[in-house]
């Protein structure tokens, strides 16, 4: 049987890269702990791949309470000298202090909205459903991207730049920049319609 077109970034030799862009980049998701898990994610991913962060997302998910909110924003300098001994997961200081601080962000905003509400009102219309040929021309950051960094930021977020916005804007749904070459770009976009009539 042969191997479905794909967006060249999974490459061939890795069956976990190539599971993660058929089943989940791409697809719109809506639920909270799932977005903050990746906001959180992107933010851990900031000057690294995004395949190293997903070995090791399992890790992360154990060291951080399964990404509970209300755990993650009581951790202490017990948890974060745990955590810089944790092989499992990425060991920055910076970046664990970020998802602690980011998780009482998040808590602060769900006293007014849910981080849903939030995020994806930057997509009003639904998400955006690009025909990229090649992946160069994929962009790395958008006016949009731009807007949520800006606006996370203000909300007390960290490690959320206009690039890390756009792969979190990418990987959750809120654009398709699956090649239009690639088996899953017609996929998501159909999934992307579905989300986008159900906003009107």
């Amino acid at each position: 049987m042969s191997e479905p077109v794909r967006c060249p970034w999974p490459g061939l030799h890795d069956p976990m890269y190539q599971r993660y862009h058929d089943t989940e980049w791409g697809v719109p998701v809506t639920d909270d702990r799932r977005l903050l898990e990746k906001l959180i994610l992107e933010g851990f991913q900031s000057g690294l791949s995004w395949l190293t962060i997903l070995k090791k997302r399992e890790a992360f998910r154990a060291a951080f309470d399964g990404f509970d909110a209300e755990r993650v924003a009581r951790f202490g300098k017990a948890d974060i000298t745990r955590l810089l001994a944790d092989a499992g997961i990425v060991r920055s200081r910076a970046k664990i202090e970020a998802a602690i601080g980011n998780a009482q962000a998040y808590l602060t905003l769900r006293e007014t909205t849910t981080l849903a509400s939030f995020l994806w009102a930057f997509v009003p219309d639904g998400p955006e459903i690009n025909r990229h040929a090649r992946h160069g021309d994929v962009p790395a950051s958008t006016p949009v991207s731009i807007a949520m960094a800006k606006a996370l930021k203000s909300r007390g977020f960290k490690f959320v730049g206009p690039t890390t916005a756009y792969a979190f804007m990418q990987s959750v749904g809120m654009v398709n920049d699956h090649l239009i070459s690639c088996h899953r770009h017609a996929a998501c976009a159909e999934f992307q319609r579905v989300m986008s009539r159900d906003l009107v």
